[in-house]
């Protein structure tokens, strides 16, 4: 059975990304989901509207998504402008990945302008994996639950769910959407990453682990 693209978004990022482990952010394996959790500091959580632009004054390329595509975020306003300034570069990164997904264009910027390292990686072959099979998505894939959390070393930790259940394959060259798929618990997935502010001042995704059908993200 075919599986809904944002969930093989995170099957994607978690083959990428068993090559390292997350010890700065308390470790843990992607099956395990009691070691998700990250000690040391306190979060918070409201709601928010997608990524947009910056009064910062940092040159930020443009992320425009097609009109059938939509990521939602919840949880950018924590009353903490650091950790605002962290969930919204997590925010731009997700939707940079989305854009280079479901956008044909020569170069997707803002991919690598919000990620590095293994995360790049992973983002990049993800990416590629859709090219090459001709597919792409449509629909609303909605982030909730996100929390920052302050490491020693001067990064952040975020983690957050996300719900795929709303978005569906689509045919790159006949544009064919299939709506056909059901929901299931696959289209449920929990995220644990590493961002480290860069010289620009921008917070990049530097890794990322995941956990599919994570029970903790469903309804």
């Amino acid at each position: 059975m075919n599986r809904r693209p944002a969930a093989l978004l995170a099957a994607a990022t978690m083959t990428a990304a068993a090559v390292f482990s997350l010890t700065a952010c308390g470790g843990g394996s992607a099956d395990s989901e009691d070691k998700d959790k990250i000690a040391g500091a306190d979060d918070g959580a409201s709601k928010s509207a997608s990524p947009s632009a910056s009064d910062d004054g940092i040159d930020r390329p443009r992320i425009n998504l097609p009109k059938d595509v939509k990521d939602v975020f919840e949880g950018g306003r924590t009353g903490d402008p650091k950790k605002d300034a962290v969930l919204a570069d997590n925010a731009r990164r997700i939707s940079s990945v989305t854009e280079a997904v479901t956008v044909d264009a020569e170069k997707h910027p803002a991919l690598k302008f919000y990620s590095s390292g293994d995360a790049l990686l992973s983002a990049a072959n993800h990416v590629k994996g859709f090219y090459k099979k001709n597919k792409s998505f449509v629909g609303t894939t909605r982030y909730y639950d996100r929390k920052v959390t302050f490491l020693k070393d001067g990064a952040a930790a975020v983690t957050y769910c996300m719900d795929a259940t709303k978005t569906y394959p689509k045919d790159r060259k006949s544009g064919k959407v299939d709506r056909s798929i059901p929901a299931s618990a696959q289209d449920y997935s929990f995220y644990n990453t590493r961002l480290e502010k860069n010289e620009e001042g921008v917070w990049q995704t530097t890794s990322v682990l995941t956990t599919v059908a994570a029970k903790r993200c469903m309804p």
